[in-house]
Order: C-alpha cells, then sequence, then structure tokens
C-alpha cells in the first residue's frame, strides 16, 4: 500500500519570493509525501531576481518555477487541495476562493525579500534568512505524522509553526 501525496499550495500576494521559496523546499524536502504548489491573489508574473539567485546557489530546480494567480488551483483540474499556508501578511488577510478539497490552513508569515528596499547585500542576506525560516517551518512540517493526528490536533500543530519564536 502507498503512502498518500499531500498537495499543499502556498500563497503570497505577488508569487515572486516567499511561496517560490516555500514550493521549491518542501518539493526538494517532501520527497513523495508531498507535492508543493504556490500562487499569488496578485501575481507579479516575474520571480524576485534575488530569490532566483539564491535558489540556483542552493542548487534548487528553478526552470519551472512562475508567478501564477491563486485563481489556476480553484479551477476544475486542479489538483484536489489537502494544505494551502499562506507566507505574506497581505494574501492571509484576503478572500481566498474556495478551494478543491477543503484543504486545512495556517498562516506562515515571514518577512518579504522582493519588497526590501535598500543595498543587494542587505537583500541577499534577509532572502537566505528568510529562506532559513521557511525551511525550518517547513522541517517540522514534513515530520509531522499527519495521517496518525486527528484533525484538531493536526490544526494545532499547523497553527504552531507558524508562530514566531522567542
Amino acid at each position: 500500500m502507498s503512502e498518500k501525496t499531500y498537495n499543499v499550495l502556498f500563497l503570497c500576494t505577488g508569487n515572486s519570493a516567499r511561496s517560490i521559496m516555500a514550493e521549491a523546499i518542501l518539493n526538494r524536502e517532501g520527497g513523495t509525501k508531498f507535492k508543493a504548489f504556490s500562487a499569488g491573489s496578485q501575481p507579479k508574473g516575474h520571480i524576485d531576481p534575488t530569490v532566483l539567485n539564491l535558489l540556483k546557489k542552493l542548487n534548487f530546480p528553478t526552470d519551472s518555477f512562475r508567478s501564477k494567480s491563486w485563481e489556476e488551483f480553484a479551477r476544475p483540474g486542479a489538483p484536489e487541495l489537502d494544505f494551502v499556508f499562506t507566507v505574506c501578511d497581505n494574501a492571509a488577510g484576503e478572500v481566498c476562493p474556495a478551494w478543491p478539497g477543503q484543504p486545512m490552513t495556517a498562516h506562515w508569515g515571514v518577512p518579504d525579500p522582493a519588497g526590501f528596499e535598500g543595498g543587494a547585500v542587505e537583500k541577499a542576506a534577509l532572502a537566505a534568512d528568510v529562506m532559513r525560516m521557511l525551511n525550518n517551518r517547513i522541517s517540522i512540517f514534513s515530520a509531522l505524522p499527519i495521517a496518525s493526528l486527528d484533525r484538531l490536533s493536526l490544526q494545532k500543530h499547523l497553527d504552531d509553526i507558524g508562530k514566531p519564536r522567542t
């Protein structure tokens, strides 16, 4: 009997940085247990160059990344989603489409490298820090015994992952 593959959608407003990073991390770290996607409510139409360079530097395949609308995942024929995570505060406050599959949701907000105003070195450092934050959260998520948790317990774990650490 094969293990279920969970479909996970990461959302951010522009789908040019944080959600792309999260998609890359989970698709690498999640093995066959997860299939990650990303989208935005107002996609910018391109991937932030600093984020793209960081992903390449970390040996992530980048050819398939594109900035796309979350509407693609609400249409008939879209993958049935098991989880939807917002990684920016703007997307968390927006009214999302009705997702196929009634996925579980949580907010895992992190700073926005694409919106950073400052020098290239500082922006690259912020992107690397955001990558680390997302990697930590996704590592915790991917290690959860999802199939053995009831929905209420799983929701608490998902919410806790997004809480800032002190």
